[in-house]
């Protein structure tokens, strides 16, 4: 038994029920300033980040038995545990994969005052991204090199949509994300040093010709549009990866990736 108290629900006409369904929408989330995080390793970032979860809903139709345990006794005792039945779990989950873990916790910001970076930065922006599984993994792909910032601009895709959380591997939790405007954005980079490299198809430059191992920001635009002009007349740098077929350019995502992880090569030899 868990050491918080539960209470059961059985029906998804549950008035809590509703109001959980709701935060799978970016408006609600937005407006009440709560979001949902599903599955035992979102969640589990999320806690060994600091994020304090209010509820957690767990279903034992889906829930091993003995993950639930281990995972309960981490809970504070703050945490208000219901416990729900398959038809309601179905109701409330947003995803196929089905671990009988949801959890309800206040939307996370970072302000950019409180952001203090090492010598030898890397910060990502990525402007006007539109869909979410780009923009997690793309927050995945920056965990894993080590990026000590991500600053979000013109955002079209919320980083706390459920299939960015995903995407991301729960790894939203435990960067520096910050969600700021255009201005916000080049400012602090302005203030800090920080050369902008800009990812742009026609730009003459190669990605891996850039000196890289400087305080850098690489900015990324959406599939659809590109940078703005914004950023391609602020950038200090333009870098473009070599294209030999039809396509024209590649998902941003794998941008991201390729020209990262050149600049994690750079400065490790």
């Amino acid at each position: 038994m868990p050491k918080n108290p539960f209470e059961e629900i059985s029906s998804a006409k549950n008035p809590r029920v509703r109001e959980v369904v709701l935060l799978r929408e970016k408006k609600s989330r937005h407006q009440k300033e709560w979001i949902l995080v599903e599955g035992f390793r979102e969640i589990s970032r999320a806690l060994e980040a600091g994020v304090h979860f209010q509820e957690l809903f767990f279903c034992d139709d889906f829930l091993d038995k003995g993950r639930k345990r281990d995972f309960i006794k981490r809970l504070p005792s703050q945490t208000k545990l219901f416990k729900i039945t398959r038809e309601v779990f179905l109701k409330i989950c947003f995803g196929g994969r089905k671990e009988g873990l949801i959890g309800i916790c206040r939307r996370p910001g970072l302000p950019l005052e409180s952001v203090r970076l090492s010598n030898l930065p890397l910060v990502v922006v990525v402007e006007g991204l539109e869909k979410p599984g780009n923009l997690g993994a793309i927050l995945r792909i920056c965990d894993g090199a080590g990026a000590e910032l991500v600053m979000v601009c013109d955002r079209l895709a919320d980083i706390y949509n459920p299939n960015v959380i995903r995407a991301s591997l729960g790894t939203v939790f435990s960067l520096k994300v910050a969600e700021v405007s255009n201005d916000a954005a080049l400012d602090f980079l302005k203030n800090n040093g920080i050369q902008i490299l800009a990812t742009l198809p026609q730009a003459d430059v190669l990605y891996n010709e850039a000196k890289l191992n400087r305080p850098v920001a690489i900015v990324l635009g959406s599939e659809e549009k590109g940078l703005s002009e914004f950023w391609k007349s602020r950038s200090d740098l333009a870098v473009k990866i070599p294209m030999r077929g039809q396509a024209d350019s590649l998902n941003v995502s794998a941008t991201a990736a390729i020209v990262i992880y050149e600049t994690l090569r750079q400065r490790t030899g």
